[in-house]
C-alpha cells in the first residue's frame, strides 16, 4: 500500500498550473453571468452583464443590487473554504480534513446565534463574523487542547466531533429556549446556508476577513510543500512547523467565522474541491492551494444556481444541497483510502 502511495503520488500530471487556472477563472466568469441571469426575473446572461455595465432601467438595478452580492458572496465563501480545506489536507496530510474537523462550522454558527439569541449586535453588525470567528478559534483550541500536540488523525477527527456536536447542541438549546418565535426561524433558516436575500452590506462584513485569512493560508504553502515530506525532514529544511500550523488554522478559522457569519453553514465544499483538483496539481500541497479555492467558487455558484432552478415553493437552502451531494462523495473517499488513512499520523 504504501509503495503504491508512493508510485502514485510521484507521478505528477502534465498539466500546466497557469492553463488549469485560467480554464477555472473562465468557468467561473460562466457560472458568475448565469448566476446573475437566474432568478424570479429571467434575465439572459448577456443582458445580464449588460446591465451590470451599463444602465439598463430596472434589469441593472435587479443585477447590482440583488444578484450582484449573492453572486459575489458565493464566489469569496466557495474560495475560501476550497483554499482552507486544502490547506488544512496539507497540513496534517490527510484526505479528509476540512474546517469540521475541529467543529469550526458548528461553533462559529454558535457564536453568532448568542450574540443574536442575547440581542447584542444586529444581523449587519461587525461583530457578529468577530463572535462567528471568536467561536471558530475556541473550537480549535479546545481540540488541540484536548487531542494534544501528537495526536493521530483518529484522535483528532474525534475530538472534532464531540466539540462540534457540543457547539450544535448549544445552538438548539439557544432556539429551543428563544421566547420569539420570529426569531427561531430566523436563526433555523439562517443555519441551513443560504445566499438568499443577501446585500453588498454582507459582502463588506465578510470580504476583509476573507482575504485576511487568504493570505495566512497561502504563506502556508512553501512550508506545506516541505511538510508533504515529513515534520522531520520540514524541521531540517528549516520550516517553522508550530508557525506553520498557525498560519493554516488560523485562517480556517477566520474564514469559516467570517463565511457562517453571511451565508450560515454551509459544508462539504473544502473537501471535496482539493479532491478534485489534486491529481491535476501533481499532489503537491502548495500547487493545490490556488486551484482548490477557484473549484470552491465554482462548485458554489454552481450550487446556488441549481437551487434557485430547482422547482419548489420556497429556495432550497444551498446548505442542504451540498450536504446532499457532499455526505456520498466524502463516504467514497473513505471507502476508497480507508487503508491509507488507517496508518496516516497527524
Amino acid at each position: 500500500m504504501l509503495s503504491r502511495r508512493r508510485t502514485e503520488h510521484s507521478e505528477p500530471m502534465s498539466f500546466s498550473r497557469p492553463s488549469l487556472i485560467l480554464g477555472l477563472a473562465i468557468l467561473i466568469a460562466i457560472l458568475a453571468a448565469a448566476s446573475l441571469s437566474l432568478g424570479p426575473a429571467p434575465i439572459t446572461p448577456v443582458a445580464a452583464v449588460r446591465a451590470l455595465v451599463s444602465d439598463q432601467g430596472s434589469a441593472s438595478v435587479i443585477v447590482r443590487e440583488i444578484r450582484l452580492p449573492r453572486t459575489l458572496l458565493a464566489i469569496l465563501v466557495g474560495w475560501i473554504f476550497g483554499l482552507t480545506g486544502a490547506g488544512l489536507q496539507g497540513l496534517l496530510r490527510n484526505p479528509l480534513a476540512d474546517t469540521a474537523v475541529f467543529g469550526a462550522p458548528q461553533a462559529s454558527a454558535l457564536g453568532a446565534v448568542l450574540v443574536l439569541y442575547f440581542g447584542l449586535v444586529g444581523a449587519l453588525s461587525w461583530a457578529l463574523p468577530v463572535a462567528a470567528i471568536a467561536g471558530a478559534l475556541l473550537s480549535i483550541a479546545l481540540v488541540v487542547a484536548v487531542a494534544g500536540r501528537n495526536a493521530t488523525v483518529v484522535v483528532l477527527v474525534l475530538a472534532g466531533l464531540a466539540v462540534g456536536s457540543l457547539a450544535g447542541a448549544g445552538t438548539s438549546l439557544a432556539i429551543s429556549l428563544s421566547p420569539n418565535p420570529f426569531a427561531v426561524t430566523e436563526i433555523v433558516f439562517w443555519l441551513l446556508g443560504s445566499f438568499e436575500d443577501r446585500s453588498s452590506v454582507h459582502v463588506v462584513l465578510a470580504a476583509p476577513f476573507i482575504v485576511f485569512a487568504s493570505i495566512l493560508v497561502l504563506a502556508a504553502a512553501p512550508g506545506l510543500r516541505a511538510l508533504a515530506l515529513g515534520e522531520e525532514t520540514a524541521r531540517s529544511l528549516g520550516v517553522n512547523v508550530k508557525w506553520l500550523r498557525l498560519l493554516v488554522v488560523a485562517g480556517a478559522a477566520i474564514g469559516t467565522g467570517a463565511s457562517v457569519a453571511v451565508a450560515g453553514s454551509i459544508g462539504f465544499v473544502g473537501l471535496v474541491a482539493p479532491h478534485l483538483v489534486r491529481p491535476l496539481t501533481g499532489y503537491d500541497p502548495a500547487r493545490a492551494l490556488i486551484p482548490a479555492g477557484l473549484v470552491g467558487a465554482a462548485l458554489l455558484l454552481a450550487a446556488d444556481c441549481a437551487v434557485r432552478l430547482i422547482p419548489s415553493s420556497v429556495e432550497v437552502k444551498i446548505g442542504v444541497l451540498t450536504a446532499i451531494l457532499g455526505v456520498p462523495f466524502f463516504l467514497w473517499v473513505i471507502a476508497r483510502r480507508k487503508a491509507e488513512l488507517a496508518e496516516t499520523p497527524a
